[in-house]
């Protein structure tokens, strides 16, 4: 049986979701220590000028690393209604943005205390839009090396190199203006491609 190694993510890009339609099962690493500037609390979405990150900030922790699973949400900065305001603004001209709109919106409303359990959720939900049923269990202890490992390869600094994983194109709000922006978030595929995006998986 085929197993994936995945982080957690934050509404992740394409290639994450790939590889979680495509292993027979996938396992959410837990136990990995923290990194700012991953797809565990960042995601990256399409606008009119060209591509824009939105990261959720954290609580700071009091040791100097922090594993996964205690990593806690912070109110910082109102983050949760700059980030609706970012999508609403990038996507409520797509195609089937008012489609699913009241299916992501809660995940701006309601306020979660474990960036783990907030990404876990969402990942249901998207796997539900998405129509997709992945065999997904969290890691039991951190996992050292693991034939399909994807941590350091599904990143957006420096990743590794995935042959397996081509960005096919598809339609997006401002592809004229700014090309294809390749490996969005996953709301860029499904705002743009509803209930076709399995097709680009």
């Amino acid at each position: 049986m085929q197993t994936a190694l995945l982080s957690s993510v934050y509404f992740g890009p394409v290639q994450w979701f790939q590889k979680l339609n495509r292993f027979e099962t996938c396992i959410i690493e837990q136990y990995d220590n923290f990194v700012k500037q991953t797809y565990r609390n960042r995601c990256v979405i399409a606008t009119a000028n060209g591509i824009q990150v939105l990261s959720i900030p954290v609580e700071r922790f009091d040791e100097l690393k922090c594993q996964m699973k205690d990593v806690r949400i912070s109110d910082h900065a109102n983050w949760r209604h700059v980030h609706w305001h970012a999508i609403l603004s990038a996507y409520g001209e797509s195609p089937f943005f008012e489609f699913y709109q009241d299916e992501i919106r809660p995940f701006f409303e309601r306020r979660w205390k474990f960036l783990l359990d907030f990404n876990l959720d969402i990942t249901q939900k998207i796997c539900e839009l998405l129509d997709i049923q992945p065999k997904m269990s969290l890691s039991l202890e951190y996992l050292k090396n693991h034939p399909n490992d994807f941590r350091e390869t599904i990143r957006p600094k420096h990743p590794l190199p995935d042959p397996d994983f081509a960005s096919k194109e598809y339609y997006q709000v401002y592809r004229q203006k700014n090309g294809f922006q390749p490996n969005l978030s996953i709301l860029d595929l499904l705002f743009n491609e509803g209930n076709e995006s399995i097709f680009y998986l």
